[in-house]
């Protein structure tokens, strides 16, 4: 895929730690921008780093992602058209010991980590769909691969969305349209301040850097990021369950 194919993007969860140094990466080459985002504040300021940085152009729109996939998408075709590429990169690191006794707290972090996600991409597929080009680019997680006690209900939200991505993959194929499921380990970044240990985890404009290089050159359709998730994560799925359960992971 040329660099020239991504020339406006949309960006769901702008100010997320991994997508802050990726934006700054793909504004060297005067891209265009929809800044999506809950904090109006927080979106000028990234707004006014990628245009110094050369952008060409910064939009804003200030959003409960959660709660408003329909205004979204219509915001887009109204005010950003001809658009090529939307990327996905919100999501949030839910308490699971707080998942095991609450449902409606569970149910909440599934409706942001999966369920809000699965209505946005549909809300924009049949654009794409008409467009016949372009790139549906969206951040996951390697907790999605296989269900551990510590995460699992953030894992099952993952898990979801990849399989979601995978099935929306084979539908856009037809059309031309590529789909990107990026896989990361363990980010340093705000939403894991609470859980970080040094050593597993990846600097976020490292991780930047690797999708960036994929969204640039790759036709790739999977990506783990850092790189060596992809064994380690191949290693955990081919244990067997009756060894697996008994792992304190």
């Amino acid at each position: 895929m040329s660099k020239n194919s991504i020339q406006k993007i949309i960006v769901l969860g702008a100010t997320s730690g991994i997508a802050q140094p990726l934006l700054r990466m793909l504004a060297r080459d005067g891209r265009e921008f929809l800044l999506v985002a809950r904090s109006q504040e927080r979106l000028a300021a990234v707004r006014t780093d990628l245009l110094a940085r050369g952008a060409a152009n910064a939009l804003t729109l200030e959003a409960d992602l959660v709660d408003s996939p329909d205004l979204v998408a219509s915001f887009a075709k109204q005010y950003f058209p001809d658009f090529d590429t939307l990327l996905l990169t919100y999501g949030t690191l839910l308490d699971q010991a707080k998942c095991q006794i609450s449902a409606e707290y569970a149910v909440r972090e599934l409706q942001t980590n999966f369920v809000s996600a699965v209505a946005l991409l549909t809300s924009f597929v049949p654009y794409f769909e008409s467009r016949r080009s372009g790139t549906i680019a969206v951040i996951t997680s390697v907790a999605g691969d296989r269900g551990r006690r510590s995460n699992y209900v953030y894992g099952a939200a993952k898990g979801g969305l990849s399989i979601f991505l995978q099935g929306l993959r084979s539908r856009m194929y037809q059309h031309k349209v590529r789909v990107l499921t990026i896989k990361p380990g363990p980010v340093a970044t705000s939403m894991t301040a609470d859980v970080r240990s040094a050593p597993f985890f990846a600097n976020p404009e490292s991780v930047a850097a690797e999708i960036h290089r994929e969204l640039e050159s790759s036709n790739a359709e999977v990506i783990y990021t850092p790189q060596r998730w992809r064994w380690i994560m191949a290693g955990i799925r081919a244990l067997p369950e009756r060894v697996f359960k008994k792992l304190s992971i």
